[in-house]
């Protein structure tokens, strides 16, 4: 059971777009940083266990070729090895901090050249895969950075090309140094799941294919992919084979985001978070799935849904026209 703990208040709502909210937990410094996007600026915001906001911070979008400000489509903190960096997307190109967001250490332009009058360029979909950072595009690539220890020299080292339709998000979860490991996933808007072992060239593995319905959010664990779609469903598969272990009809709209640690967290446009355990037989080693929790916003639109610490005893969430961020803890 969880309940209702003290919110922190934004200065605007977040923007109705999937994934948006990013969380860090910094258990050395006993804060948690929140990261939510609205328009062309995200906000940070850093808060103590007990739901006090102690410092805010807002970046805009670098503004490159055009008039009008970019609009932000993601905010989200890597973890890599070595380093932490907060990267962000917008219409225009991708920008990489430090992990407060007090310095820039690179900036990516994107090259709109290939969008159609009827197609705005953007970048969407963010995750880190051990030294390298993967961030998706409208056109269907993937950018892969290769980020160096320390310092701004961050290269492009390659682009996947596998998708045909605007990447939506991206998982990776750590290889633990075996051979022909899963550990990289990419989704785009047709529901094609792409999935990859990182390296210094990345290897395609293996391609679910969609049903016509757009996947808005991916999660990678233990080899086994969480996969949330525009008509409410999470879907299962075996990373490595792309067999279908469960469905859940999950929500009654589309959902909005999905997280792990280690139980699964859904959100959706309906209103309610829901939070299942996973867990493998171990008689065939399928999945199974238990529901633990379920949570109603009341007439809100939610927009993004994250754990705030590993264990999952607390957890996050925004909503459109919701001017501050909603904590659940467990009882």
């Amino acid at each position: 059971m969880f309940r209702r703990e003290r919110s922190i208040p934004l200065r605007g709502s977040a923007a109705a777009l999937c994934n948006n909210l990013s969380v860090l937990q910094l258990p050395a410094r006993n804060l948690t940083h929140f990261g939510v996007v609205h328009g062309p600026s995200a906000q940070l915001l850093s808060a103590a266990p007990e739901g006090v906001p102690l410092a805010q911070r807002q970046l805009h979008a670098k503004e490159g070729a055009g008039v009008s400000p970019p609009l932000i489509t993601q905010i989200h903190w890597c973890v890599l090895p070595f380093r932490v960096l907060l990267v962000l997307t917008s219409h225009r190109g991708i920008q990489m901090y430090e992990s407060d967001g007090s310095v820039m250490v690179y900036w990516h332009a994107l090259d709109a050249g290939d969008a159609s009058l009827v197609q705005a360029a953007f970048a969407r979909g963010i995750a880190a895969s051990g030294h390298y950072v993967c961030v998706g595009t409208w056109s269907g690539q993937v950018l892969v950075f290769d980020i160096p220890t320390k310092g701004p020299n961050i290269v492009l080292s390659e682009e996947l090309a596998r998708h045909q339709t605007p990447i939506s998000d991206i998982a990776t979860e750590p290889a633990q140094g075996q051979d022909c490991v899963a550990d990289t996933v990419t989704a785009d808007d047709s529901g094609l799941l792409c999935v990859w072992r990182s390296g210094p060239k990345f290897k395609l593995l293996t391609q679910i294919p969609g049903f016509g319905v757009p996947c808005s959010s991916v999660q990678l664990w233990q080899g086994t992919i969480a996969a949330g779609y525009g008509n409410g469903q999470v879907r299962l598969y075996e990373a490595s084979t792309g067999t279908v272990h469960v469905q859940i009809d999950a929500h009654a709209r589309a959902i909005c985001a999905l997280d792990l640690a280690p139980e699964l967290l859904s959100a959706a446009e309906d209103t309610f978070v829901h939070i299942w355990k996973l867990s493998r037989s171990p008689e065939d080693g399928y999945i199974e799935v238990e529901h633990c929790h379920g949570e109603c916003v009341p007439d809100t639109q939610l927009c993004g849904a994250r754990f705030c610490d590993p264990s999952g005893s607390s957890f996050a969430v925004t909503g459109y026209d919701v001017a501050e961020i909603l904590r659940f803890s467990s009882i």
